[in-house]
């Protein structure tokens, strides 16, 4: 069942500045969050002695001033711009709709998330792969399949099963749904469980919408 969202409804569901559960999501993998430290350390300070050397012979310094307290603050304004960069990728379609269906099927998969080369103890180069692994729901309602929603497996998931109500948002281009551009996270409201590889969604709100439109 898809039921289009009115008016203004679309941007109480899925804010334009990222959440704090969007914050946590962005802020990455701790090999991501010492990059960015790294970053906002050695770029900060390098640009702030940069300021500092040229304050009184350049017109420039304001500006390297400014950029390196910007970089200094890289580890916090970087998540917040990703968030707000994923959350514009579901805001731009025209049309959204609240989607109750069914868990058709369900699988897991192993994941490559990260390749990198190490040294062994006899110092030559080895591939090592960072592998995870992801569950995919088979999503569908009355009319048929609907899409897929894949995030990374974890131990409260072993409790999904086939027929399982989910609700979440889908997205498109068109007015009459008949192609889905994006789905959002999704709430299985039988185990009050919510999955998703991002948290798109206000989630008080969207439960709220649940029982208002779904009754």
């Amino acid at each position: 069942m898809l039921i289009p969202l009115r008016s203004g409804e679309l941007p109480r569901l899925i804010p334009a500045v990222a959440t704090g559960p969007q914050f946590n999501a962005c802020s990455g993998s701790p090999r991501t969050l010492l990059q960015r430290l790294l970053i906002s350390v050695i770029g900060g300070v390098l640009t702030l002695l940069l300021s500092q050397t040229l304050a009184f012979r350049s017109q420039f310094a304001p500006v390297l001033l400014v950029a390196g307290v910007t970089l200094l603050l890289y580890i916090l304004w970087g998540p917040i711009v990703e968030a707000g960069r994923r959350n514009a990728s579901l805001r731009r379609y025209p049309a959204a709709a609240l989607f109750e269906g069914q868990v058709a099927d369900l699988f897991t998969r192993e994941v490559v998330e990260e390749r990198r080369e190490q040294a062994d103890q006899s110092g030559r180069l080895e591939l090592v792969e960072n592998r995870r692994t992801w569950l995919s729901l088979e999503l569908e309602d009355e009319d048929g399949y609907v899409g897929r929603l894949r995030f990374p497996y974890e131990k409260k998931h072993q409790l999904i099963r086939r027929g399982m109500v989910v609700r979440a948002l889908v997205l498109s281009e068109r007015a009459d749904f008949a192609r889905i551009g994006a789905i959002s996270d999704a709430w299985l409201p039988q185990l009050k469980l919510w999955v998703g590889e991002y948290p798109y969604l206000l989630r008080p709100a969207f439960e709220e919408l649940c029982l208002r439109r779904l009754r």
